[in-house]
């Protein structure tokens, strides 16, 4: 397993160097390497504990903490938490850095192409639940989606709201423990899924000026916010008056 994931890892990387090198000859942007350093990070440390005795072990201690019937389906919605974020910060007219539509557009490609990895990875490694319910544990498809729209929350309001650009990480950390305690990941995956999700959503967030287009600059106090679930794509739509 470990030689197939690092392949992927690999292959992120080597894209990053190449991507760097060819948006700075179009636009000078932050340094990309800069911004893949966490996600990497996280990407890497899931790798390295995947199927090691020091996660089964803490896989054990949490089940000792929670008790063995532990079971909770706030992970099934708080993974959705940082586009209902989006969706209120709009409503309530919260300065944010891009425009409604553009935010719609990056969120959905980061959930979609983020939805498309962690898929793609899991059916590559067949690792095991901790429940043994079946063996797409590695990465944790909850904890990637929600760290994808939870970095599309922080890129909007890092600028001109921290508490709120925050929150969505908040969430999103939440719900990758709410799956240790449903003993339904070990570490690993959850690291690993974080990884994916905020590498995918900063990557969309640094290109995102090779695909400009909006064709509802001149709308006024609506919204529309992509929903991303099962392989299903929904659109939240508000309007204030």
């Amino acid at each position: 397993m470990t030689k197939r994931i690092s392949l992927i890892l690999i292959c992120f990387t080597l894209g990053n160097l190449f991507a760097q090198s060819d948006s700075t000859e179009i636009r000078p942007r932050t340094n990309l390497i800069k911004k893949s350093i966490l996600p990497l990070s996280l990407l890497t440390t899931g790798i390295l504990l995947s199927d090691s005795g020091w996660e089964q072990s803490l896989n054990g201690t949490i089940k000792d903490g929670v008790g063995n019937d532990f079971r909770t389906h706030i992970d099934d919605f708080s993974r959705y938490a940082p586009i209902a974020t989006l969706v209120i910060a709009n409503v309530a007219g919260v300065k944010a850095r891009h425009h409604w539509f553009d935010q719609t557009k990056n969120l959905a490609v980061s959930m979609i192409l983020t939805d498309v990895f962690t898929r793609a990875i899991k059916n590559s490694v067949y690792k095991l639940r901790p429940d043994g319910s079946d063996k797409n544990a590695f990465p944790s498809g909850h904890t990637s989606i929600a760290f994808a729209s939870g970095a599309a929350v922080y890129e909007e309001y890092k600028d001109t709201n921290r508490y709120l650009a925050y929150s969505g990480y908040g969430f999103a950390t939440l719900t990758g423990g709410l799956r240790l305690a449903n003993n339904k990941h070990y570490l690993s995956d959850v690291l690993a899924g974080a990884g994916i999700g905020i590498l995918v959503t900063r990557l969309v967030y640094h290109f995102d000026y090779l695909f400009q287009w909006n064709p509802f600059l001149k709308w006024k106090n609506v919204s529309l916010i992509p929903r991303y679930s099962d392989r299903t794509l929904g659109l939240y739509f508000s309007k204030s008056f």
